[in-house]
């Protein structure tokens, strides 16, 4: 490929390829969509995002069920502190007061994920991420 000039960064002919979308922006959002599914109860995301989601969200409501300070730090690295409910709650007060006693006798199989077909614009598939009552 010839040189074309300086593009974006290094070098005589810059970059040739940038990605988009990195690691750290897909582990962000995730953050933030579980954050939203603790404080909100349900969400609606894309098909495979609900997938992923799924599994952290399992995984903190074991935190959660344990209840002590060292689950309680590690279940606040994952979560954003900024989404907070309409009783002025975040997500790691939701987690460990209400959804870790509601679920203590339940053995996993938290959540459900109900597919709901595709979406308008680009034709993905989009699904309903909620807690199993």
């Amino acid at each position: 490929m010839p040189a074309q000039g300086r593009k974006n960064v290094h070098g005589k002919t810059g970059v040739r390829f940038k990605a988009a979308y990195t690691t750290s922006k897909d582990k962000n959002m995730l953050r933030n969509v579980t954050s939203e599914l603790i404080v909100y109860g349900k969400i609606t995301v894309g098909g495979k995002v609900a997938r992923q989601v799924q599994v952290n969200v399992e995984k903190l409501i074991t935190l959660a069920k344990r209840g002590d300070l060292h689950s309680r730090r590690l279940a606040a690295a994952r979560l954003r502190e900024g989404i907070v409910n309409a009783k002025g709650q975040n997500a790691l007060t939701v987690l460990f007061s209400d959804l870790g006693p509601k679920f203590q006798t339940r053995n996993g199989g938290y959540t459900r994920v109900l597919k709901l077909g595709n979406r308008r614009g680009d034709n993905a598939p989009v699904a309903l991420v909620e807690f199993v009552d």
